[in-house]
């Protein structure tokens, strides 16, 4: 989580105006755009998180049911991803997007923090089409891990002049 806070950082700072309006590669967004997907990635897993132990605590059918409705929407969900990233980039453009990963990085190592081992192997399906990094079941420890894949995925798509 640390390396991608400062790899946002670095990539913000090094982001002229022209940087952050330009296409990004494979996607319909814009480099700021995308830049706050990936920090959306991160603020879902702090949703997901409480989602996933309530979950996991229910009957094994009642997952599954869980997962099988969300992956029939998958095609709404697509849309609404995309323009929740454009939306999101309209108010947390480049200018607020740090602080607002900073305070999210900070509270996910709070809340990794205070999980209980068993905790982190507990877990409930997922619905698999909605995003290439989500398996059919995922354990919490899993989802921690789900947003650095994300970032990592998305930081090749952008269209950013590389720095060392």
């Amino acid at each position: 989580m640390e390396q991608d806070r400062a790899q946002l950082h670095e990539l913000l700072a090094g982001a002229g105006a022209a940087d952050l309006r330009r296409r990004s590669d494979g996607t319909r967004w814009t480099n700021e755009q995308l830049l706050f997907h990936m920090v959306f990635g991160y603020l879902l897993v702090r949703v997901l998180l409480p989602l996933v132990h309530a979950v996991s605590r229910l009957p094994a059918p009642v997952g599954r049911s869980w997962a099988a409705l969300l992956n029939s929407a998958t095609g709404p969900f697509h849309l609404v991803n995309y323009l929740g990233s454009v939306g999101g980039a309209a108010v947390f453009n480049h200018a607020r997007m740090g602080r607002l990963f900073d305070r999210t990085v900070a509270a996910l190592h709070r809340r990794l923090e205070g999980e209980t081992e068993a905790a982190l192997q507990r877990g409930m399906p997922f619905p698999i089409g909605w995003d290439p990094y989500f398996t059919t079941y995922m354990a919490v420890a899993e989802v921690y891990r789900y947003p650095t894949k994300h970032f990592a995925h998305h930081r090749r798509q952008l269209t950013l002049p590389r720095h060392p």
